[in-house]
């Protein structure tokens, strides 16, 4: 009957369980190149965020999923490597946002280039799994539910 949906083949369930085991190899692969990179996951996660651009430390704790004051610390240990900088926002004087300095965009990069288990995975696929994957993958939440950090 035109209109019927089927039901899935494959329970939230079980989808939720491939995502939350890919997810843990995902979170354990960045975890281990932040550590390399002599990072927490927190500051790491912090770092990839802000590859998409500055933000403020509002956002940021918004993004992060964390109180404010785990922002300041985290980026007060940042910009003590000079990772990052802050820098008074072109609104608002009272705002301060947070910048990568170009050590923080190479220490982002070679964390991500670090992620050995993920880039075998992903080179495993071929290009029309990619394209689905990635279709599927920006579908499954809005940016702004994707959660903590969205590293990679």
């Amino acid at each position: 009957m035109p209109g019927t949906r089927r039901p899935p083949a494959v329970s939230n369930a079980a989808l939720m369980d491939a995502i939350w085991d890919s997810l843990a190899g995902f979170y354990g692969d960045f975890t281990s190149a932040a550590a390399e990179q002599g990072l927490t996951s927190s500051q790491a996660k912090t770092l990839t965020v802000l590859r998409r651009g500055p933000a403020s430390m509002r956002s940021l704790a918004t993004t992060l999923h964390c109180d404010a004051s785990n922002v300041t610390g985290i980026i007060d240990r940042l910009e003590a490597r000079a990772l990052v900088r802050r820098e008074p926002s072109p609104t608002d004087r009272r705002v301060k946002n947070v910048v990568l300095t170009d050590d923080g965009v190479r220490t982002v990069e070679t964390v991500r280039t670090g992620m050995l288990a993920t880039h075998t995975a992903l080179d495993a696929l071929d290009a029309g799994d990619r394209d689905a994957l990635h279709a599927l993958l920006t579908r499954l939440f809005t940016p702004h539910e994707r959660g903590p950090g969205t590293p990679g």
